[in-house]
């Protein structure tokens, strides 16, 4: 199997995939109308000047795009249950080809999330200038970098029985310290916490709606070293999976 067949299976297998809809699309969506909806006539949330569309619009965008890409790994849980890619190490299939596939997989899902999210915010008068939304959302795709690969690593080190509480409790852990649900204080051990993890400066970076200037220099570093951290604990992850294998 060549990569370029493989990639193109993994994106029709994913859009096929009803459940992916729901968990992944669906339930940030109805989380957003159900909050939103009944709050969309307020334009001054909690003394801030913001809209409630755009405060929760933003949020949920951080959210649905992070357990959306750390939920790859629950699909390649799914896929050495059946053994699946076992059949892949007898192929020509190259270890950078599938790597590049699960990557692509996690960014649609990203990208089909945010854009519902979007237009849903634009349904219910949220309104911003073409640049804004456009350094929102790159910054929004290169914060999710850490969590795509922690999703590879989760999927090849957890079995499927297992992998569904591990993503819902890591994307829980990292939207409470990270400052999702609500902003963090600007000092105290909770704030410390939040500057180390990629979920805080992934939060910045939706912020840029909301009128946040994007990151700092310690924003970058961050995000840097988890990514580094991230892709060597995925590429262990799946050294380690193919040895059992």
């Amino acid at each position: 199997m060549t990569g370029t067949t493989y990639i193109r299976y993994e994106l029709v297998r994913t859009l096929r995939n009803r459940r992916f809809f729901f968990f992944s699309l669906g339930f940030p969506l109805l989380l957003y109308f159900l909050i939103a909806v009944p709050n969309r006539n307020e334009h001054n949330l909690g003394g801030s000047g913001i809209t409630a569309p755009l405060y929760f619009m933003v949020s949920l965008a951080v959210f649905g795009t992070m357990n959306g890409v750390i939920g790859t790994g629950a699909r390649i849980a799914a896929e050495r249950v059946v053994g699946w890619n076992r059949q892949l190490r007898l192929t020509p299939l190259r270890p950078g080809a599938y790597f590049r596939a699960k990557v692509l997989t996690a960014y649609m899902t990203a990208a089909m999330t945010i854009v519902l999210l979007y237009a849903s915010g634009v349904a219910l008068g949220v309104r911003l200038d073409a640049a804004t939304w456009l350094k929102m959302t790159g910054l929004l795709f290169v914060g999710l970098i850490p969590f795509v690969a922690i999703g590879v690593a989760f999927g090849h080190l957890i079995n499927a029985d297992s992998i569904g509480p591990a993503v819902g409790g890591a994307t829980a852990l990292f939207a409470l310290f990270g400052g999702v649900w609500f902003p963090i204080g600007s000092g105290g051990v909770m704030h410390a916490i939040a500057l180390s993890l990629p979920s805080y400066w992934l939060v910045e970076a939706s912020r840029i709606g909301i009128g946040a200037a994007g990151w700092s220099a310690t924003g970058w570093l961050v995000v840097a070293a988890w990514t580094i951290g991230g892709i060597a604990l995925a590429r262990w992850a799946y050294g380690r999976d193919t040895q059992r294998a």
